[in-house]
């Protein structure tokens, strides 16, 4: 296969989605995805999206909010950009289809959750992200410049360095020229050249033990752009959600949302006694990365395998009502949160860091931009604030879609891609080989590079990844590239890169706590401006 489009979309979450749709009356689409349209990590997000659209609120607490959740290490004109912005692309979302919970007065039944000092959480009851997803992948179903090709694989970028001859120096001097992607069904691959080249990839959660991410997340999009030699930053910064449900074996972890704390939920011990009061004082409503640790300390000082979060005193209508999803995922497991707690453990959730960006989207290789939750915009900083990453995933993928389309027509395809070249490769000898190294990455970052990190865990972690990787790679060299191996070599990649710059950081702040560091809580609301 050979096709030539103006746009490629790697991705079909939120952020492809919405700039497919923005850009697809200027010119023919292509949405690339490794299983069919709508399973991706927007379809797990449960919370909703933050947005100011209330009288009571207003962009600088909105703005404020994001600054104290990112310790510092925010882009203060991103957060700016995404703030002011959302509550018109929030009304986009809702002309194409999107139905957000709204009370009887007519108004928009606006949740709060940590971290924010307003209710500003647009929600569709407890499965926003799926609700965002469907509306959108209607629009794009429909769209007859849009070709979507499911079940398909993105093996890598395809730039200079496939033209044979060498690459200057200069990053900005690299340009990308579309994909090469594996078709499942047939196991050959193609290439798709494009004018425009979009990753909307989405995150790592799989390369940890526990995630709520679905299997899909393997940080594909940040590999490749590795490869080509695209920046990646802030990779350190790994986001745990607090309250993942406690199920042995069960992968990914069902997400018990934040909007439950905010709905009036608290965390307790095993014999029923709060504890968020002794690490902070918004207490249960604290950012996330505080409450993570917190629960990590608890379960590691308690030896238990689970705290609980207790809905119990919450008005029983509201509750069902705004979460019935939890709600029934809970019964089915014989726990009514009416009436009982719920065991939850922290879960791998969310990457703040990823592919660099300006504040157009783009990365530093010419003709290719990253969005979502590949994308490093530096709106997170050091820790995202809850229900932030939808409404990045917009306002970057109407970003990256006006610059875009300001220069795309006056880019022509590159003709001269060679042909993917299999020749002495053969099907891999014994799955076993994959699956193991697989399970051998997912401990070694969960036991070495999770919650809690030292620097001789985080050396560990390198050493132990040097030989899997090794493996790996002469594996992949002598094998038919399929989705499996390719996802391990992503996986590896990503995690030498968490590691990579976990090491480099020498401090502790946001969510990267290494015990060899005293650890400044910058955005603590002990603090005496506080």
């Amino acid at each position: 296969m050979t096709k030539k489009v103006d746009f490629l979309i790697i991705g079909s979450g939120i952020a492809g989605l919405f700039y497919a749709l923005k850009v697809a009356k200027y010119g023919k689409v292509a949405i690339v995805t490794k299983k069919d349209v709508q399973s991706t990590n927007t379809q797990y997000a449960q919370g909703g999206i933050a947005a100011v659209m209330d009288s009571q609120d207003n962009f600088e607490k909105h703005i404020n909010d994001t600054l104290i959740a990112g310790d510092g290490l925010c882009n203060n004109d991103a957060v700016k950009l995404v703030v002011e912005n959302a509550p018109k692309l929030i009304q986009e979302l809702i002309d194409i289809g999107t139905v957000f919970d709204i009370k009887q007065n007519g108004t928009f039944d606006l949740a709060k959750e940590g971290g924010h000092s307003e209710h500003r959480i647009l929600h569709h009851r407890d499965i926003t992200g799926k609700e965002i997803e469907r509306a959108l992948a209607e629009q794009v179903a429909n769209n007859k410049n849009i070709e979507i090709f499911e079940n398909h694989f993105a093996v890598d970028l395809i730039t200079q360095h496939h033209l044979g001859y060498i690459v200057t120096s200069h990053m900005n001097e690299i340009e990308c020229y579309g994909a090469y992607i594996l078709d499942k069904k047939t196991d050959k691959i193609g290439k798709i050249l494009s004018k425009i080249t979009v990753l909307a990839t989405g995150g790592i959660g799989n390369i940890y033990s526990v995630t709520t991410n679905p299997s899909i997340a393997t940080g594909d999009g940040i590999a490749m752009a590795h490869r080509a030699k695209a920046i990646v930053e802030n990779m350190e910064f790994v986001q745990f959600h607090p309250t993942s449900l406690f199920e042995r074996e069960t992968r990914p972890s069902f997400l018990i949302t934040e909007a439950l704390r905010g709905f009036g939920a608290v965390l307790k011990t095993p014999e029923g006694e709060e504890f968020m009061h002794k690490y902070d004082k918004r207490g249960s409503l604290a950012p996330r990365d505080i409450v993570a640790r917190s629960i990590d300390n608890e379960i590691k000082t308690r030896g238990i395998e689970y705290v609980y979060l207790d809905a119990t005193k919450t008005d029983k209508k509201g509750l069902t009502e705004h979460f019935p999803n939890i709600y029934k995922k809970c019964l089915s497991i014989g726990i009514d949160i009416t009436k009982d707690f719920i065991p939850v453990v922290p879960a791998a959730h969310y990457l703040c860091g990823g592919i660099k960006t300006d504040l157009n989207a783009k990365t530093n290789i010419n003709n290719l931009y990253a969005i979502g939750e590949c994308a490093s915009t530096g709106l997170h900083g050091a820790n995202r604030l809850a229900s932030n990453s939808l409404l990045e995933a917009i306002v970057f993928a109407k970003q990256a879609a006006e610059h875009s389309l300001s220069y795309f027509n006056k880019i022509k395809h590159q003709e001269k891609i060679p042909q993917w070249d299999s020749q002495g490769t053969s099907l891999p000898e014994e799955m076993i080989l994959i699956t193991q190294e697989y399970k051998e990455l997912q401990q070694i970052m969960t036991n070495y590079v999770g919650i809690v990190r030292s620097n001789l865990r985080l050396e560990r972690a390198l050493n132990r990844l040097e030989i899997i990787y090794k493996e790996t790679e002469e594996l992949y060299r002598r094998s038919i590239p399929s989705q499996k191996i390719c996802e391990l070599r992503n996986a590896i990649n990503v995690g030498y890169l968490v590691i990579k710059m976990a090491k480099r950081r020498r401090e502790s702040r946001g969510l990267h706590f290494n015990i060899d560091y005293k650890f400044k809580l910058n955005y603590d609301c002990h603090r005496p401006d506080k």
